[in-house]
Formats: structure tokens, sequence, C-alpha cells
């Protein structure tokens, strides 16, 4: 008898990828596309695209998966996704999208929108998150459609992220996982159902009725339709099993199941995530998300700006190095990691501070580097956002641990920026704790087929699941003399830069108004 495997894909901002993965957590094969033109921007700071670009997208990387592995593809036992978060897509009576999807990048605000009931502003107030709350409230999608294009909300008769139309795409239903309820709707992430009449409900007042039906991870969300079995070379009536959300996946897929660990995404934005049994608010009135494991909770602090930054100073700074890893065949950052050694650890007194774009717990920040002196090269600056990113996170941990109680003391890390040795050494250096690799770079994927796996009953639980999929490659010990070092600076300057300078980044804003730069051009 065939060994069961599981068509997994993988559905990113800038790529897609399809994979077929056995209980061994081998990838026996995979394909992947990089979009040409991932978003379009109609005005500054927009970001939407078509919902069935995607769909399409899944639908090619599928067919050349199975006719690249013709014998592998039929051994398939399910299917399961994992979808960038926080976008959606308005449905009418049919299913049919209304407008484009909006995603996550996407900076528009609505303005002019009822207050806040008065209770819930003086609560907000009374913990510090007025700014952040208000920041949710006018870059809610849902708050901007039904302002600026009411007869097309009016129309809506479902509201849904992403995943939930790609389910419905390849199943013909509207329902979707708790897990992967992870955007600005209204969701009770501590109970796992839609919010009645909490917190989320007075910012995203969105009818009960455009709301999805909601399922645990795991479950059957439905088989695959004879339309997309002919779109797609799926065989019609394969099972789709319910996932989470991609940082979800990427977490159980690093393995990270225990209180002491925590994943770090080194992505497009960095998040570390924490795993707990129970729910707790990493910031007040800011939730921890249901995890994959349907008994678990993922606490997570992001940074919206992360890895993303490396990309910005390439565009940049780093032409010659660019230019160099055409003609070597790698990439430009594989050019520019062999300098970071060439810079000390603490860059020579200079010192990022890496929220360029405003985050749920930073909404009036700006970016900013100080410590610029005539020695400082361009390798330093790159080192600077490499160590600036890790103090973010570093903040991050170091906040979920006093709300948690947990005590973290191993880090897995996932994400682009995890395969450079010498970014794995520095973080390990700046939190003072072992950094570990695993076996793959698709650990998103891996996690969504552990879930599968799971659910099938081939694993009795998330722990064997990942001793039987999940291999630790390699591990990074943190040298305890720079492990000091960086402590100091966290301590005696970049926890204290963020709050001194706030006051003075509200006012150059107010002076001079946010970049109106498009995210196309950046």
């Amino acid at each position: 008898m065939s060994e069961p495997l599981i068509l997994t894909f993988d559905v990113g901002t800038q790529s897609v990828r399809a994979m077929l993965i056995d209980k061994t957590g081998c990838i026996r094969e995979r394909t992947s596309h990089v979009y040409a033109r991932p978003y379009y921007s109609l005005h500054p700071t927009w970001a939407e695209q078509r919902p069935d670009f995607y769909y399409e997208e899944m639908c090619l990387v599928s067919r050349e998966l199975r006719e690249k592995a013709p014998e592998l593809f039929a051994q398939a036992v399910c299917m399961v996704m994992t979808v960038f978060r926080d976008s959606t897509v308005c449905l009418d009576e049919d299913g049919m999208p209304l407008r484009d999807c909006i995603l996550w990048m996407d900076q528009r605000q609505a303005e002019n929108l009822r207050p806040i009931p008065w209770l819930r502003r003086i609560m907000f107030a009374l913990v510090g998150m007025t700014d952040t709350v208000n920041m949710l409230y006018h870059t809610s999608v849902c708050n901007w459609i039904a302002e600026n294009e009411p007869e097309l909300w009016a129309k809506t008769r479902q509201y849904v992220l992403l995943s939930t139309y790609l389910n419905f795409r390849f199943t013909g239903n509207i329902q979707d996982s708790w897990a992967s309820m992870i955007a600005k709707i209204p969701f009770d992430y501590r109970h796992r159902r839609w919010d009645k009449n909490g917190l989320t409900r007075c910012l995203y007042d969105v009818p009960a009725d455009k709301l999805c039906r909601l399922v645990p991870s795991g479950a059957e969300l439905g088989r695959v339709t004879a339309q997309a079995a002919a779109d797609s070379g799926i065989p019609e009536g394969l099972p789709l099993i319910a996932t989470g959300s991609d940082k979800g996946c990427e977490t159980i897929g690093l393995s990270v199941l225990e209180e002491d660990q925590a994943a770090l995404s080194f992505g497009t934005s960095c998040t570390v995530q924490f795993t707990s049994r129970r729910y707790f608010e990493p910031h007040p009135f800011m939730p921890s998300y249901p995890a994959v494991p349907n008994d678990l909770y993922n606490g997570e602090i992001q940074l919206l700006r992360g890895y993303w930054m490396l990309t910005w100073f390439k565009q940049n700074f780093a032409q010659d190095e660019v230019r160099e890893a055409a003609r070597q065949g790698c990439s430009a950052e594989e050019i520019l990691n062999r300098h970071l050694a060439s810079v000390p650890p603490g860059c020579d007194g200079l010192l990022l501070l890496p929220h360029w774009t405003p985050g749920l717990y930073t909404p009036g920040a700006r970016g900013a580097m100080i410590g610029f002196s005539d020695g400082h090269t361009k390798y330093h600056i790159y080192r600077a956002i490499i160590e600036g990113l890790n103090y973010g996170l570093m903040e991050g941990l170091y906040t979920m641990q006093r709300r948690s109680g947990q005590k973290i003391r191993h880090l897995f890390l996932g994400g682009g920026g995890s395969r450079s040795d010498e970014i794995c050494q520095i973080t390990a250096d700046m939190f003072g704790l072992p950094v570990s690799r695993i076996q793959t770079n698709e650990s998103s994927a891996l996690g969504a087929a552990m879930c599968a796996f799971v659910s099938l009953g081939e694993f009795p639980s998330y722990q064997q699941a990942a001793g039987s999929m999940v291999r630790i490659r390699d591990t990074f010990q943190p040298r305890p003399e720079l492990t000091a070092f960086y402590q100091r600076i966290y301590r005696e300057v970049f926890s204290r830069y963020y709050r001194t300078v706030l006051p003075l980044h509200k006012r150059l804003i107010a002076l001079t108004g946010r970049p109106r730069k498009s995210i196309e051009e950046t």
C-alpha cells in the first residue's frame, strides 16, 4: 500500500508553493511560482489584488506538480492550505467577489466613523491603548468599505478572509478554521467564536449574517468540486482539511509546542510567537490567537516592516552587491552577510529603531537611526537593521514573558532571514538563548501537513507529529560576553528610545504628514 501524502499549499504575499509531504516531514516534491505582480495600488499606500488571482495561481502550481510527479500526486489523501492573513473579500449571494481583495499591507483609513462608546473609550484610555484602538478602528477594511462604498457594502452577503474564499473556490462551502481568523473582524479570540458584544464588536461591527461558519482546525471543510478538479488537476472529492494562518502553521511547523519555546519569524514582517495553554493578552486588550492545536493559543507581537528592510537596503545602498550576486548566481543577501563579521556588535554606536510602519503597539512610531559618525559604512547600516529588528523582537518577547508568566529557554527560527548562519548567530548572542533551525525552510507548509496527519489519526498528538516530522538541523549557542554587551544596549538605550522620541515623531508627522510613496514603489 502506498504511503499517504498531504497535498499542501502555502499561499504567500509574493508567491505560492505546492508540496507533497510525507509522515517523516520530507517534502517529496514541490513547485512554486513567484507572482509577476503581487498587488496593485490605485492610490498611494493602497494594496489590492483580484481574489481569483490566488485561486488561479494555486491551480497553476497544482497542475505543474501533478505533471512533475504524477505517481506521488496520486498518493495525496487530502489537501491543506495556509494563507497569509488579515486580507478580506466581499461576496455576493452567489459567493462571487464584489470587489478586489484589500490586502494586509494596505494603509487606507476611514475618516468619518461614529465615536466608540464612551465607556469603552474610558477603558482604553486607562490602559494607554487609545492611540492603538483608534488606529485599529480607522484602518479596518470593513469600516472603510461601509463609509466609502456603502452600496457595495449593502450588497455584501458574506464578508470573509481570503483563506475562506479559497476554501469556497475548492469546495463550494463558505467556512473556515477559527485558527485562520486573524484580521480586523469581530472575533472572540479567547472563546474561538464570533464576538457578540465584546471589544472587537465595538470596533468592527460586521453584521452576524455576513460572517462565515467556523470549524476547529483539523475538521473537513469539504471536498474538491468537479470544477476545481478541472481547474487544478486535484482529484474530485479529495478532502480539504482546515488548518490555520501562515504564522500559526509556521509555529507548529518549527515544533514550538511547549511553553518554554518561542518562534521567531524573519519574513517580510517579523514576529515572535509563544505557545500557551491558557489565554493571555500580549498587550492590554490585544489578543492571543487560537493556535492550530485546538487547545492552545499563540501570543504574538509583530514588526510590520521586518526583513522587508533588507529589500529597502538593497534598492538604495547595495546596487554593487546586487550586480555581483547576479554574476555569482546567488542572492545579494548572501554577499552582504559575508560583511557582517567586519562590523562589530553594536555597529560602532549605530542603533536602529525598527518601527518604520506604525504597528499595533507603536501606533505613533516612525523608524530612526541614531549614532552616525564619519566612520560608518553601508555595512554598518546593514548590520544595524538586523540588530534593530532583534531588539524589537526582544522587547516583544520580554513583554509577553511578563504578561504570560512563561520563561522562554529556546528559540526556533523561520522565514527567509533564518537561512543566514550569521544572522542566526547574532540572534543567539542578542537574546542569550540557543537558536535552532529545522530541516526545511517550508515550516508553514510543514505545520499545515502536521495538522492534516493528526486529523487523519496518523499521529495521536501534535507532539508525536513533531517528533516524527521535525528535525533540528543546527543550533547556534549564545556567547555570554556578547549577550551581556547587547543586554546593556537594550536596557540602557533601546528600551528607553521609543518613549523618548515618540513626542518628536508625533510632532514631525503633524508638521510634514506621513510619506505618500505608493506600496508598489516600495
